[in-house]
């Protein structure tokens, strides 16, 4: 019983970042709304996935671009260093404009795994490679779409709205919580 408490515990730092990040920062002190580039990393074993290390569920690699970085150098930049894999960018999936928490743009492109360069980063707990058509249950809900748009090739990137509201929040908190205690 005391490693459950001392466990739940180390969620609560966590949860209050988050809280301050999603809910607060965007709001009070960002200037620009943020926009992060994400990759749908294709290679020989399926879609490359890292698991987060602040709220614990599987994700699309990605971030924000530096000052005079372009939207596919970033996205390469922080793939990279989130995963160890080199990646070439192939084209652009589409952006997700999303409300609500954490209210951002999500560039999401297509990648082509190039080669393994070194191990997880800070941000990731672990990567792994899935099968597009049995994606783990710890994938977090919002990158179903943007996998499944990759999925389709279409010949144009695609423009959609998303709205994260408590539903979102609540099925992000039951991902991790189930990740942190089904894991060692």
């Amino acid at each position: 019983m005391e490693g459950l408490a001392r466990r739940l515990a180390g969620i609560v730092p966590s949860y209050l970042g988050l809280a301050w990040w999603g809910l607060f920062a965007p709001r009070l002190s960002e200037r620009a709304p943020l926009c992060v580039h994400q990759g749908v990393i294709f290679g020989a074993r399926g879609i490359l996935l890292g698991m987060r290390r602040d709220l614990r569920g599987w994700e699309l690699p990605g971030g924000a671009a530096r000052a005079g970085e372009s939207g596919e150098e970033a996205v390469c930049r922080e793939i990279l260093e989130e995963t160890g894999a080199r990646v070439r960018v192939e084209r652009r999936v589409g952006d997700y404009v999303r409300t609500g928490f954490r209210p951002h743009t999500a560039r999401v492109y297509a990648c082509r795994f190039l080669s393994a360069a070194g191990g997880t980063g800070r941000e990731t707990l672990a990567v792994g490679w899935f099968d597009p058509r049995a994606l783990p249950d710890a994938l977090f809900p919002w990158y179903r779409e943007p996998i499944a748009d990759a999925l389709e090739h279409a010949a144009a990137p695609v423009s959609r709205r998303e709205h994260q509201g408590v539903s979102a929040i609540l099925a992000g908190m039951a991902i991790d919580l189930r990740t942190r205690f089904t894991r060692e």
